[in-house]
């Protein structure tokens, strides 16, 4: 398998028209003007999108059609067209594949628990980290996603939810920033995005930001200026190994930012958010599944984030010509143990979604 190079500056291309997702309540007041109508439109068509859950202007009645007809046209530009949903694990977890306006294609992950309902979403098509156990990373990067092809997956997701596609109605509830991409390296859209997801309606989809967890292989930077934004939402950091050797080769960001530049700008985070830390750690058979990285993986934490962090450990998933397995299940029981041994909770991860490559590090978007 060659190694790819890290990519962190997306291709200028590809990015749809204006949309009304794009833009903060004052600037949709600004637009609705431009395009000839009273600012209260502005507030009419972010009611229907983000309350409503609906971008088409036939159901938009209480907008003069002539009206309704401009406005649309203006800011509800089409975003993503649905390719094919597959689904698994009884009908509970169901990928789609999206093309973009331009061709492109992404994939976003609906997963539905007894207490719950979570959506893996994409921040990029593609991935430029160039991790080699992770299809995505292995596809390459093709663009940044705008704010509105974000924020336009999750309104896809709760209007699949309320009308009961995945089983009996219910609600959208958790967003996780874990799906095609890396969201910091997309960082003022990724922003903005979990604003729209977050704000009430009708600025937004009103859903609680200590419900959306954002995720990153360690743009340590970006790490303290998203810590800085003062917002709610939980930080993932895939670490996947403690030491720089290893993680050199496993998440060639590392050649970056360290592993302990990685963990002091998650304290930074955990203490300006006052928000736990998450560590993702895939485990890999024979490669960063010892016992003595368990021990050297818990004191780091422990020296850095103390008690303000918790380890998802996640069974590798298999990707195409990967030389890598998951780990058999007594060593991953012994590697968890020794890391709450070592002062650190730490669990395993409910692995959804892989016999339709829709599990952590499976997303491939292939049409």
């Amino acid at each position: 398998m060659t190694a790819l190079p890290l990519v962190f500056d997306a291709p200028k291309r590809g990015l749809p028209p204006r949309h009304l997702a794009d833009m903060s309540a004052d600037e949709r007041r600004a637009a609705v003007t431009e395009l000839g109508e009273k600012p209260f439109r502005a507030n009419q068509l972010s009611h229907h999108y983000f309350a409503r859950l609906t971008a088409d202007p036939a159901l938009m009645t209480d907008i003069p059609a002539a009206s309704r007809d401009r406005l649309a046209g203006g800011l509800l530009p089409p975003l993503l067209s649905v390719v094919r949903h597959v689904s698994c694990d009884d009908g509970t977890t169901r990928k789609t594949l999206w093309r973009a306006h331009d061709g492109t294609l992404l994939e976003s992950v609906l997963m539905r628990y007894p207490d719950r309902t979570t959506l893996c979403v994409s921040s990029q098509a593609g991935c430029g980290m160039a991790c080699p156990f992770c299809a995505t990373g292995q596809g390459g990067l093709q663009r940044n996603l705008s704010t509105a092809e974000i924020v336009d997956q999750v309104r896809a997701a709760a209007a699949a939810m309320r009308d009961g596609e995945l089983g009996s109605p219910g609600r959208l509830s958790n967003i996780v920033f874990m799906g095609m991409g890396e969201p910091l390296a997309n960082y003022r859209r990724v922003v903005d995005a979990v604003h729209r997801i977050c704000d009430p309606a009708p600025g937004g989809l009103g859903i609680s930001q200590r419900s959306v967890t954002v995720s990153t292989v360690g743009l340590a930077p970006a790490i303290r200026k998203l810590a800085d934004e003062r917002m709610q939402v939980r930080l993932a950091v895939s670490l996947h190994t403690p030491d720089d050797e290893l993680r050199d080769t496993l998440v060639p960001v590392n050649t970056r930012w360290s592993v302990d530049e990685v963990l002091a700008a998650a304290r930074y985070y955990a203490d300006t958010t006052g928000r736990r830390v998450s560590i993702e750690y895939a485990l890999i058979r024979d490669v960063n599944d010892q016992p003595w990285r368990a021990d050297l993986l818990a004191r780091r934490l422990r020296e850095h984030l103390a008690q303000l962090v918790h380890v998802n450990v996640i069974p590798l998933n298999p990707t195409p010509g990967s030389k890598w397995d998951a780990s058999p299940k007594p060593v991953e029981r012994e590697f968890v143990r020794r890391v709450n041994a070592g002062g650190v909770a730490c669990t395993v991860r409910d692995t959804r979604g892989q016999e339709i490559a829709a599990a952590c590090g499976q997303l491939a978007a292939e049409g």
